[in-house]
């Protein structure tokens, strides 16, 4: 498998509202901020073997942290809902 999809695709975001995508199926993943939707279509059907129907991406923008008197900001990133073709589904566990 080539290293530059591993780049492309982080990590799953596990949360109440993506295991009700999953029943939808559709998966939702943290993605390289600078990638696009047909770099991540490809890198999710070469490392999970699955066809890929439709991708919806959006920038999820930093919030508020505070830890005692410091402020800051949580890290920003790019998230992509990825839906799959009927009778397909990633194993995420």
């Amino acid at each position: 498998m080539d290293t530059k999809y591993l780049e492309i695709i982080k990590a799953p975001v596990i949360t109440e509202k993506s295991g009700v995508l999953g029943e939808k199926n559709q998966y939702v993943f943290k993605v390289s901020s600078k990638a696009n939707k047909i770099e991540i279509k490809q890198a999710i059907e070469k490392i999970f073997k699955v066809h890929v129907e439709q991708i919806r991406t959006l920038n999820v923008k930093p919030k508020k942290r505070r830890v005692g008197r410091y402020t800051g900001l949580t890290n920003r990133y790019k998230k992509a809902i990825v839906t799959l073709k009927d009778g397909e589904q990633i194993d995420l566990s």
